[in-house]
């Protein structure tokens, strides 16, 4: 089969992979908007702060060479012609294909006045994000403004606050990462980034980015401005689907697909970033955007455009700090539940979230040694009453889970 990929991060270049290594005959075309090397947006950086690559080219550097993949880099696409069964690139050229992969990823979502000024800048792709710490390395950049506490916020603050930069996050919400942490484990980030030197402003809204020929502060919506050398929209993603409009795929916030992750037209699938696929514990449609659901989904999605009648399980919301210095995880999901559990200590925070019994969530921040034990407990729904507050106590760990299991024998 000849298949066209859009999009070369991790859902990309794993389907890319996938099909080469399912049918060797086939040929597929892999296309990118950036001019590197197939690589993943979660190491950029550890990568931009140590120099490392390893993780960032996570595949090689020349895994297109190696697989066989016709891989063409600053090719952007500006449609999809279903009709032809061609993608159309943004220089007119037009590529054929029999099946189609949608791992187009996603962009920055800032809805705010003034976000099209130049000098506002992002932390959505490694081009950007070069662009922004060559600033900070050829001393043209001493302080940073950050709208937006969410993941990217934090992640891009504790990488400028380790070049040395004087950083500071604006936040409409009173705690950081609000979509995946509790207050309470939001504490213990305020806490990492304070002890760093980030500054906080949160619980207010920024409500604009203002400036001349270039953008050098936010507006807040109780009339103050702040002022940086480097200012920075870090307010949320959104899928990459505008150049799906004509194509009869359906889309809401990002492209719905079916349990095999089929999109609404024949022969195109969509996996990663982009792809509104079911939530394994709520049943609902979401875009659960990291790492591993990229690469899960990619696998599924390109043996199924070959023929496979695999069933995806559903996505799964994980996210960690830990890489940046600050040993947190949330994974799941903190809503409706019926029992929270939780224990604390100076340093130690863990938080479960329970619903008839199993595992919907956990929060941990400080000793993150038992997030594999919750995850595992939490994708198998375990029924976990029995352990009762023990359940977040230190010293739960598999062994305990072990000797459970063996005492009901």
């Amino acid at each position: 089969m000849k298949v066209v990929v859009i999009g070369t991060g991790p859902a990309g270049i794993t389907a890319a992979m996938t099909l080469r290594a399912q049918d060797p005959s086939g040929t597929v075309s892999a296309l990118s908007i950036e001019p590197y090397p197939p690589y993943s947006p979660a190491a950029m950086a550890d990568h931009l702060l140590t120099g490392r690559t390893q993780t960032l080219y996570w595949k090689g550097v020349d895994v297109a060479e190696r697989w066989g993949i016709d891989e063409r880099r600053e090719a952007p696409v500006e449609a999809v012609d279903t009709d032809n069964h061609e993608v159309v690139l943004r220089d007119g050229s037009r590529i054929a294909y029999e099946g189609l992969v949608v791992a187009s990823g996603s962009r920055l979502h800032a809805p705010l006045e003034g976000v099209d000024l130049p000098g506002v800048l992002d932390f959505k792709s490694l081009r950007m994000a070069e662009h922004l710490v060559g600033q900070v390395h050829r001393g043209e950049a001493h302080s940073a403004l950050i709208v937006g506490n969410g993941l990217i916020g934090v992640e891009l603050s504790l990488l400028l606050t380790g070049l040395g930069v004087d950083v500071t996050i604006v936040g409409r919400r009173p705690w950081l990462m609000p979509r995946i942490l509790d207050p309470e484990t939001s504490a213990v980030v305020e806490a990492g980034l304070a002890s760093r030197g980030v500054h906080l402003r949160l619980g207010v809204e920024a409500t604009a980015f203002y400036g001349g020929a270039r953008a050098r502060g936010v507006r807040l919506a109780d009339a103050s401005q702040l002022e940086a050398d480097l200012v920075v929209a870090a307010t949320g993603v959104k899928p990459h689907v505008e150049f799906l409009g004509a194509t009869g795929i359906v889309t809401g916030w990002g492209i719905h697909v079916d349990e095999h992750l089929r999109t609404s037209v024949a022969n195109i699938v969509a996996a990663g970033d982009v792809a509104e696929a079911a939530d394994w514990l709520t049943g609902k449609r979401f875009v659960h955007a990291n790492f591993p659901n990229a690469v899960a989904q990619a696998k599924i999605a390109a043996q199924n455009l070959l023929g496979a009648d695999i069933a995806y399980d559903g996505a799964e919301a994980m996210n960690s700090l830990k890489h940046l210095g600050i040993p947190v995880v949330a994974m799941g999901t903190l809503e409706e539940p019926d029992e929270i559990l939780r224990w604390r200590s100076r340093d130690v925070h863990r938080t479960v979230y329970l619903r008839g019994g199993t595992i919907t969530g956990a929060q941990l921040a400080g000793d993150i040694t038992s997030a594999g034990l919750y995850r595992s407990l939490m994708l198998r729904r375990a029924d976990v009453r029995a352990y009762g507050p023990a359940l977040v106590e230190p010293d739960f760990t598999i062994s305990s889970v072990v000797w459970r299991s063996l005492a009901t024998l």
